[in-house]
């Protein structure tokens, strides 16, 4: 069976929907400087089956191990290869965008000193 002309391009566009694989598959390449051809091979599955998981709803929080069970049935993919992908982009979606050095001033001043302080500096103040 071929794939309709339309997958592709509907794959391409459920990227904007956040309730969507897709927005999890173009978010995880984005994050992780990924070809869309490396994640599916890290899915185990061929750029064919990427396209049509792009369109699956995600997995709800309520029922995650559920529905992970049924699109891993239903498209040949490891469902923890799958929970993996998703959750790391639920967690780097949640995380602060990274500012300019300048916003930064106060934080990386305060790193900087985590980085200096050693051991020796302990047996210097006992």
């Amino acid at each position: 069976m071929t794939n309709p002309k339309w997958l592709e391009v509907a794959a391409r566009s459920s990227g904007q929907h956040t309730w969507t694989l897709g927005y999890v598959f173009e978010k995880y390449r984005e994050y992780k400087g990924k070809s869309a051809e490396a994640l599916a091979e890290e899915l185990g599955c061929s750029l064919e089956k990427l396209a049509w998981l792009s369109l699956c709803r995600r997995p709800s929080e309520e029922r995650f191990a559920e529905h992970l069970e049924q699109i891993g049935n239903r498209f040949e993919v490891k469902p923890h290869r799958l929970a993996a992908v998703i959750r790391h982009v639920e967690v780097l979606d949640v995380l602060p965008v990274s500012r300019d050095a300048n916003e930064e001033e106060g934080e990386e001043s305060f790193l900087l000193a985590a980085r200096d302080y050693t051991d020796e500096d302990d047996e210097t103040n006992s």
